[in-house]
């Protein structure tokens, strides 16, 4: 469980991308990316792809190094005749380290060494100008077992310049933490998404999206000192994207925006922009940036001074929690992306990422004073071939 919840973010579940698009960064970029956008029709895939990944991640805090994950992964997607695709991912997440401690006074922080077994498959049916998917996902570790399964689909307009996508997931979670806390505990959770994808001109591509989950059961983290979260939480994730091809400088750049607010009193926005630049006819360069910030959970609490009293909260609130992913912060995050495509149906791409989260790049303000800075690093190489 506390290996899980150190590599979640306070901003959803993301259970339909999770089940229906097999592992959000094990495909390659494709050269063929920084061409201009527009809209496809809804065929079954020509070929197939079958993709290696390997990922490292480290975070730090001042003088201390914290979280280290080392995770290999695989992607497989193949056609199935004219009408039918099937495509699913394996990863395995080697984790060790320590959860990030409470103030920056409290140097102790819980450790622990985990391994996270998980695997999604997803079927698609294609019609004349229609999707239609279904998918599951497992994922396993030593003390939280998590199932989902997943319903989404694609409409498109005569034309093809408009597709309409829409999805519903379901997910159920066991947690049974080592230190006896809590004693098969549950979580529900259901997530409906409904969006537009929009070809402007043959240059601009607009996509916007809207997600709403439900969420029913434990959330608070059995590891850390006086955690108690409410056991529901509802959020609305609104997202909108514009990808657009600039002929003259050979760039296709990338510029994303994403609202979330949810029932903990948690509200964030989330910047991003990137390009991709053909460097070669083989060799494409995707620079990005990344901008978040976050206000804090109406339950979230910063050290008292009362030393009668530190580290609890005043009184006996019924929520309360000193997770710093519940306090106010904002965060960078600065990437660099090369894929070559050094045969024709052969593309090697690495990348690496440092971000770095402050409570003074919280935007509007200054974010929540108890939290230590946190650097986090991180590395992927992969590897993918058409068949």
């Amino acid at each position: 469980m506390a290996a899980t919840e150190d590599r979640k973010t306070a901003s959803g579940w993301g259970l339909i991308a999770l089940a229906a698009c097999a592992l959000p960064g094990v495909m390659p970029a494709v050269v063929t990316a920084v061409l201009p956008a527009t809209a496809q029709a809804e065929e079954a895939p020509e070929q197939g792809v079958v993709a290696l990944k390997y990922s490292s991640y480290e975070d730090r805090q001042p003088g201390l190094k914290r979280l280290s994950v080392k995770s290999p992964s695989a992607y497989l997607m193949a056609p199935i005749g004219r009408e039918w695709s099937v495509e699913g991912s394996v990863t395995h997440d080697d984790v060790s380290g320590a959860s990030p401690r409470y103030y920056t006074d409290v140097t102790g922080a819980s450790r622990m060494h985990d391994d996270r077994k998980a695997g999604d498959l997803r079927l698609t049916r294609y019609f004349e100008r229609s999707t239609l998917s279904v998918g599951a996902s497992h994922s396993d570790e030593h003390d939280y077992v998590s199932n989902a399964l997943s319903l989404a689909g694609t409409v498109a307009s005569e034309d093809h310049n408009t597709t309409w996508n829409w999805g519903v997931g379901a997910a159920h979670d066991r947690i049974n933490p080592v230190n006896d806390l809590v004693d098969n505990e549950t979580r529900r959770t259901t997530e409906w998404l409904l969006g537009v994808t929009q070809a402007l001109t043959p240059q601009d591509i607009v996509q916007a999206n809207l997600t709403l989950t439900r969420g029913r059961g434990y959330f608070s983290d059995p590891y850390k000192l006086f955690d108690a979260r409410p056991r529901q939480r509802n959020a609305t994730i609104a997202l909108v994207r514009w990808n657009h091809w600039w002929s003259d400088l050979g760039v296709a750049s990338k510029l994303s925006y994403r609202f979330y607010d949810d029932s903990f009193g948690i509200r964030s926005h989330t910047l991003e922009l990137a390009a991709d630049k053909r460097l070669s006819d083989t060799l494409v360069l995707t620079p990005s940036l990344r901008y978040y910030t976050q206000r804090a959970a109406s339950f979230y609490y910063d050290p008292v001074s009362d030393p009668n009293v530190y580290p609890a909260p005043y009184g006996t609130p019924t929520d309360s929690s000193t997770d710093q992913r519940m306090s106010a912060f904002g965060a960078l995050g600065l990437g660099l992306k090369l894929a070559w495509q050094f045969e024709p149906d052969w593309t090697l791409d690495v990348k690496g990422e440092q971000y770095e989260q402050r409570s003074s790049l919280r935007l509007g303000g200054h974010g929540s004073p108890g939290v230590d800075p946190l650097t986090a690093t991180q590395w992927q190489l992969g590897l993918a071939r058409r068949f």
